[in-house]
């Protein structure tokens, strides 16, 4: 019997009855079908495949093509966990118009069950118009990688008064627009659980403490695969990274040496098979041929 599909509507309802809710970043069928395997609620196809994917030194650059791309990818690995879809940089700032033109791109090309975008009052219009076609949309607010540059960097958000106040107004916003749930990215703990009890659908915390209803990591970075940095909030569940360098090296000393492939790895072709190679003729021995078959036979004749 397959396991029971992760749906907007099911996550929703978890608020406050939890389960608290696993989210993952997934990139291609392979890591989505082992994650949605060790029983994660959601899948999320991120513009950090910029980063961890790409090698870029941010998001921005990550294109809806891109994400459609991966999209499909992680669908065709996924039996369980609920698909969402990031909206890149400048996809849907524009105008309403333009978001709900690249959600149902995400929906219809990319495979994805919802989309995420970050920004709060600002994308409420967005927010709202997406929900009203019927796509169930994540919002995302604190620490907002597509605004890098007008943060000044990856800071933590929300450690003054106007920025708490701002950023619970934020989050007020996407729920009343319609959201299904909200990220909350990169503030403090304290302001993330006032921001919880404040509101009726579920927050998703990364860098944001214990009290949210749910938590996302990215999958390289719980795994321990992404080496170059581990921010504060990442705990790493497994050390794959250093366990892929080390295979790796065993790998190139057993072939350089000979040891691989051994007599296990190898194909053996059927016994008498490659008697004879000459020309163009059958790779068969000639005493193997049927009676009546061959040279002999013509000479006969």
């Amino acid at each position: 019997m397959p396991p029971k599909k992760q749906t907007a509507l099911e996550l929703r309802k978890r608020k406050g009855a939890g389960p608290k809710i696993a989210a993952v970043t997934a990139y291609d069928a392979t890591m989505a079908r082992l994650l949605d395997a060790g029983g994660v609620d959601i899948l999320l196809v991120g513009d950090s495949l910029g980063m961890v994917v790409q090698g870029l030194s941010n998001t921005l650059p990550v294109t809806v093509d891109e994400i459609c791309y991966h999209g499909r990818a992680v669908a065709r690995g996924t039996l369980r966990a609920h698909v969402v879809g990031d909206l890149p940089f400048m996809s849907y700032q524009k105008s309403p118009e333009q978001a709900v033109h690249n959600a149902g791109r995400l929906l219809k090309e990319g495979a994805c069950e919802a989309v995420k975008l970050e920004g709060g009052q600002a994308v409420a219009e967005q927010v709202r118009s997406i929900v009203a076609c019927g796509i169930p949309v994540m919002g995302h607010i604190g620490l907002t990688p597509q605004s890098i540059h007008a943060m000044g960097g990856f800071r933590v958000q929300g450690k003054s008064a106007p920025e708490a106040a701002r950023l619970l107004a934020d989050a007020q916003a996407i729920e009343q627009a319609g959201a299904y749930s909200i990220v909350l990215e990169g503030i403090p703990a304290e302001l993330a659980q006032k921001i919880t009890a404040a509101l009726s659908i579920p927050t998703i915390g990364i860098g944001a403490g214990p009290a949210c209803d749910g938590q996302v990591l990215v999958c390289y970075d719980f795994l321990g695969m992404y080496r170059e940095l581990q921010p504060k909030f990442v705990k790493r569940f497994a050390a794959l990274g250093e366990q892929i360098v080390e295979a790796t090296r065993a790998y190139v000393r057993e072939v350089e040496s000979g040891q691989f492939p051994a007599e296990e790895h190898t194909f053996r072709a059927p016994l008498g098979v490659l008697g004879e190679l000459s020309g163009t003729e059958p790779v068969v021995e000639r005493e193997k041929l049927p009676a009546g078959y061959g040279p002999k036979a013509d000479e006969d004749a």
